[in-house]
């Protein structure tokens, strides 16, 4: 045990370059280890030593040429990754293990009842152009999100704070309508990225200007986005490549080929049809994570049918969970239950407080009957942005509904603008969701009433008014109370079908140094992989 210690001791100095490596393999053999055993121990120590350098080129899914460098606009992980992950940075983050640290909020302190919070502002923090970070900037960043009908997405999210002040250069105070406890984690959001103050109130985020760990050379919206290191960086140790080269590739035989031939490094959303014939490639890396990814069936419920619950109960009802799992995500997951608190959640429902939906052909066709109808026909709108196998699961579902006398018939849509001309605008459709952190935060970006993604425009003042409540609830045992009550209610008249939580799988060249520790919180190390990674 002692001998384990002391050579884990000697990797970590060589890994940070305080040994070289003779002076390693000859502390290891004065230890007693063995020659071979001593080389071995310096090679994986100086392959998990960073090194800089190097173009990565990536391949991601979720880009459209209407994408815009607005970060209230944000829609998918191609600009996720290119505008949280590369050029700009929020105020705090999730690390790799899960667990909320600082980023351009150094520290931050509450009031006892967690309406007041006070962010203390990094110093020596420069923009891309060389302006100085400071708190006017933070001010009016987080203000360009606020506001009745302010179309960014984040809106919900800060739907209770009242007001955003900045108290000298470097301290911000944001007062809330109620208490928040979880607020430094919704202040994680990939749309809240910190951009320059315009000097009126406004910011610029047509420039792409930002803090982060690399700066824009050439952007081509959803196609191609190249960045090139910030030798200015504020965060030691991180952004090791010379450049990173962002590819929308959407088609998931055309990223797979690209990643087999080399012409990119890395991919997210590997096709689960074939990611067992990839795992055999022994130049490729498969490295799967389960957290909270959702694959969800949203139903506008302000348009016929779905207006009525039955209806919507009836579609819940119709899905056979067990077959989409082995069918369409080939077991990389486990069972939806029509409620998005997911595995990863600390409030999350159990099943004895809310049972498993199964696959009820008689009950759908009780519910059907209930709405008024002896059968229905309805449109199922699908693209594989939607969701990887969103077509296939569509005639899945087509098959298992006709029984109950629900007859479905599955549009394919174009991937590219997808999310701007079918999601929210089409009655019935295909959606994934990453996982959110917090009850609180996935509820109150998309379930609230008046989030601005409540992408089936639902309302129920119940669920509304216990959302507010167990915002500011301190005890934890009466805050679980609401949030299961909350599930129940989504579960029950929710718009939101959700049968699948779905594994993230991505794959990368044997090229790439990957952290054994990635993060499960969004796609490719939690959308971090260009300041996280290396080449080896």
């Amino acid at each position: 045990m002692q001998k384990q210690s002391y050579i884990k001791s000697l990797s970590c100095k060589l890994t940070a370059g305080k040994i070289d490596r003779r002076q390693f393999v000859m502390s290891a053999l004065a230890a007693g280890v063995t020659l071979p055993s001593a080389l071995g121990f310096a090679n994986s120590a100086m392959a998990a030593t960073p090194k800089f350098g190097g173009r990565l080129r990536q391949g991601i899914t979720g880009g459209a040429t209407t994408d815009v460098l607005d970060p209230g606009q944000i829609l998918d992980a191609y600009m996720i990754n290119v505008l949280m992950g590369q050029v700009r940075n929020n105020l705090t983050s999730v690390s790799a293990d899960g667990q909320l640290v600082g980023d351009l909020a150094e520290s931050w302190e509450a009031t006892p009842d967690a309406k007041t919070w006070h962010l203390n502002i990094r110093k020596g923090v420069e923009f891309h152009n060389g302006k100085t970070l400071d708190a006017t900037d933070i001010v009016d960043s987080l203000n360009h999100h606020l506001g009745a009908d302010n179309p960014s997405a984040a809106n919900g999210l800060l739907a209770g704070v009242v007001s955003v002040q900045a108290e000298g250069n470097n301290k911000v105070i944001v007062e809330l309508s109620g208490g928040d406890s979880d607020f430094p984690f919704i202040l994680s959001d990939y749309h809240l990225n910190m951009c320059p103050s315009n000097g009126d109130g406004t910011i610029d985020w047509q420039s792409g200007n930002g803090t982060g760990g690399y700066i824009i050379v050439d952007h081509d919206p959803g196609v191609r986005t190249l960045t090139k290191r910030n030798p200015n960086y504020w965060k030691e140790n991180t952004c090791f490549f010379d450049e990173v080269e962002t590819l929308g590739i959407q088609d998931a035989t055309a990223r797979t080929n690209a990643l087999m031939t080399g012409a990119i490094d890395c991919m997210n959303d590997v096709d689960l049809k074939t990611v067992n014939l990839l795992k055999k490639n022994p130049a490729v890396t498969i490295r799967s994570t389960t957290g909270n990814k959702q694959i969800t069936l949203p139903m506008i419920t302000t348009m016929a049918p779905f207006d009525n619950n039955d209806v919507r109960l009836a579609v819940k009802h119709i899905i056979d969970r067990e077959d989409w799992l082995e069918k369409v995500i080939f077991g990389y997951g486990e069972l939806g239950n029509d409620n998005p608190i997911g595995p990863a959640n600390i409030y999350r429902a159990n099943t004895d407080e809310l049972p498993q939906r199964q696959y009820d052909p008689e009950k759908a066709k009780f519910h059907l009957k209930k709405a008024g109808y002896d059968r229905l026909s309805i449109q199922f709108h699908a693209a594989d942005t939607g969701f990887n196998g969103s077509v296939d699961a569509g005639s899945l579902m087509a098959e298992s509904a006709r029984s109950a006398g629900l007859d479905i018939e599955v549009v394919r849509e174009p991937n590219d603008g997808y999310w701007s001309n079918v999601w929210m605008k089409k009655a019935f459709s295909a959606c994934y969701w990453s996982g959110r952190p917090t009850e609180n935060w996935i509820f109150s970006q998309i379930y609230a009433a008046d989030a601005s993604w409540n992408d089936t425009s639902w309302k129920h003042d119940r669920f509304n008014k216990l959302l507010i409540q167990a915002r500011s609830e301190l005890d934890a045992g009466k805050r679980r109370e609401q949030y299961v009550e909350m599930q129940r209610i989504v579960n029950t008249e929710g718009g939101v079908c959700l049968p699948l939580f779905q594994a993230d799988v991505m794959a990368h060249g044997s090229s790439l140094h990957v952290p054994e520790v990635i993060a499960n919180n969004w796609v490719l190390d939690g959308n971090m992989n260009s300041e996280r990674w290396w080449f080896s």
